[in-house]
């Protein structure tokens, strides 16, 4: 299957399936001397494991990872970083019978157009449990950043019609409601939403924000290379994800040149600095230095209890009712995702950007240094 690998010079390649023996991915490009071990990539797997919340799949998973290759000692070699995550809990009997017809808002249609056979297993490798190969990866991702000064950190911005109010916005309290909502009041909103959904056997979406703060001004290429090109297909190629924006996004389309454009200032330290950012941190699809503020848009979670309308593998007109282990929603698990997903296209713009000019090489391997 192709369509397994993302970036250019820091590659993440992710493999497994829902109810196989295991997930992981492999990570080419991290350069030697990265102090690394399990704990730290932990850390991220547990934010993204079910069975976190009432909101949540009650599929148990204690989603331990597991370095396989690329540590030494306690840091990175240079060579590729493998990272396993078995698959305890399986149970493909739960889904035996969604191999006879085709799951509303899944893939198994698509799947089986494409490939004449597919793993109906919790939908295999189009399941939301392929992710732990990216979150995993984007650990390490996280990790070279902040050693560089620049901290990405993504949230739930709304939940249905439920958004979070600027005036109440608290970043610490994401890590105090199982919903990771930086607004108490919302998050209770959000929770009683929630409760009615699953009373009537349905479910949720929303929007998690993102921002990426520290990055330095030039990242990124033209053309087909962009910054937020680059963030939009890794965010995009998240399953559950439907829509992507960059600062105001949509609104810019309401604005004014007069109200969208970000003027420029000299500061203290005689750097450029922007008195708005409505651009979002990117211009030209190169960053800007302020901080890169995206979004994405969550699409409701398409395993629901209700009685659906489908057809049958054999072209029949048939109504099914979904079993086994779902989410009701599915920002909350997702916000590390689109964490991590940003992390990875962070750095691997920080690494192409090292060719950019000759000054760069110069530094690193310019005869000064023999």
């Amino acid at each position: 299957m192709a369509g397994s690998i993302f970036g250019r010079q820091f590659v993440i390649s992710t493999w497994g399936e829902s109810h196989g023996k295991g997930i992981g991915v492999v990570i080419d490009g991290c350069p030697a001397g990265l102090p690394l071990e399990e704990a730290d990539i932990q850390a991220y797997l547990n934010r993204r494991k079910p069975g976190q919340s009432r909101y949540s799949t009650p599929r148990r998973e204690a989603d331990e990872v597991e370095i396989l290759s690329g540590v030494f000692e306690g840091k990175t070699t240079g060579t590729p970083v493998s990272l396993l995550v078995a698959n305890r809990t399986q149970r493909p009997a739960d889904y035996t019978k969604i191999a006879s017809y085709y799951r509303p808002g899944h893939a198994d249609f698509t799947y089986d157009c494409k490939y004449g056979f597919r793993d109906y297993r919790g939908g295999g490798r189009s399941s939301g449990r392929e992710t732990i190969g990216r979150v995993a990866g984007g650990a390490v991702a996280v990790k070279i950043l902040e050693s560089l000064g620049i901290r990405v950190c993504a949230y739930t911005r709304s939940i249905g019609g439920i958004s979070v109010e600027d005036s109440r916005f608290d970043l610490e309290e994401i890590w105090k409601n199982a919903l990771y909502m930086p607004d108490a009041q919302a998050a209770r909103e959000a929770q009683a939403y929630l409760e009615t959904c699953m009373e009537e056997q349905d479910s949720a979406g929303g929007v998690i924000e993102c921002v990426m703060d520290g990055l330095p001004a030039g990242l990124g290429d033209p053309c087909f290379e962009k910054l937020e090109a680059n963030l939009g297909k890794a965010v995009l190629s998240i399953g559950a994800v439907k829509g992507f924006e960059i600062g105001d996004g949509f609104r810019a389309a309401l604005s004014r040149g007069s109200e969208n454009n970000d003027g420029f200032y000299m500061d203290r330290e005689g750097r450029v600095k922007k008195h708005t950012n409505h651009a979002g941190g990117t211009l030209g699809g190169i960053s800007d230095g302020s901080p890169l503020i995206f979004r994405a848009a969550v699409k409701p979670t398409p395993s629901i209890f209700r009685e659906q309308q489908t057809v049958s593998r054999d072209k029949e007109d048939i109504r099914v009712q979904v079993k086994g282990r779902h989410d009701p929603v599915i920002v909350p698990r997702a916000v590390v995702v689109v964490e991590a997903m940003a992390a990875l296209t962070a750095v691997d713009a920080l690494f192409s950007g090292m060719t950019a000019r000759m000054e760069y090489l110069e530094r690193i391997w310019g005869r000064e240094r023999q």
